[in-house]
């Protein structure tokens, strides 16, 4: 499963339900690959629940890996980069 731009459009609570269901579902199943520009702490204003978001967090965490990416982003690069061609 491969979440692209997560917390880029925002959830109803039913929505954020339903997600938290299907990541559960994947724990310790599937690969769950995602991608963000939000830290962890921002999460719970996605997801209305703190709990629900801790709980889902915490399956994400387990046997993950982490990477963080610094730094301006590629399309901003090229973007700029076609600016000065």
């Amino acid at each position: 499963l491969i979440c692209d731009e997560w917390g880029y459009v925002p959830l109803d609570r039913e929505g954020a339900q339903l997600l938290f269901q299907v990541i559960s579902d994947c724990y310790e199943r599937r690969s769950v690959v995602i991608t963000t520009n939000l830290e962890f702490s921002r999460w719970a204003s996605i997801f209305y629940d703190e709990q629900m978001t801790a709980a889902m967090i915490d399956r994400l965490i387990h046997h993950s890996y982490l990477l963080i990416f610094d730094g301006q982003s590629y399309r901003m690069r090229q973007s700029l980069m076609r600016q000065l061609s």
